[in-house]
């Protein structure tokens, strides 16, 4: 399983649209891909080809586009700034998911669904080994 079936399996299950899908899960990629400690998140992109190319298209941390922002940009580049980069990408991507337009709801279903979905790619152990080197993204996701 890669990262474009994931995504299939997300859109179709959470009843979204195949873009929006895609950002989301990019987003929730990107965020591990900053926050997760050690080898273990290198090795659970390496067991869903295409994640690590959807994570950095999506990167939480690319710099905003010109002209953009305005005060949420400002906070999150504070907050960023003072936290650390952990921080400001878990800030970034949860700005993005609420930006992308779904309510929590569909970010719930999105988030269990890519969860359930990794853990088919990449095994239950690695998938929670990375998820809990990044505790408050399941908050995030309502995932508890």
């Amino acid at each position: 399983m890669d990262a474009q079936d994931i995504v299939n399996t997300v859109s179709q299950k959470a009843g979204l649209d195949q873009a929006v899908t895609e950002k989301v899960v990019g987003t929730i990629f990107s965020v591990l891909e900053h926050e997760a400690e050690g080898t273990s998140v290198s090795s659970f992109f390496a067991k869903i080809p295409g994640a690590d190319g959807l994570a950095q298209k999506y990167d939480v941390m690319a710099t905003a586009p010109a002209g953009g922002g305005g005060l949420l940009s400002s906070l999150q580049g504070a907050l960023g700034g003072v936290l650390g980069e952990k921080t400001g990408a878990l800030v970034n991507g949860v700005a993005a998911l609420n930006a992308s337009g779904l309510d929590m709801a569909q970010i719930r279903q999105a988030g269990m669904t890519l969860i359930q979905q990794a853990e088919a790619a990449a095994g239950p152990d690695l998938t929670n080994e990375v998820l809990g080197s990044v505790p408050s993204l399941r908050g995030h996701l309502g995932l508890g």
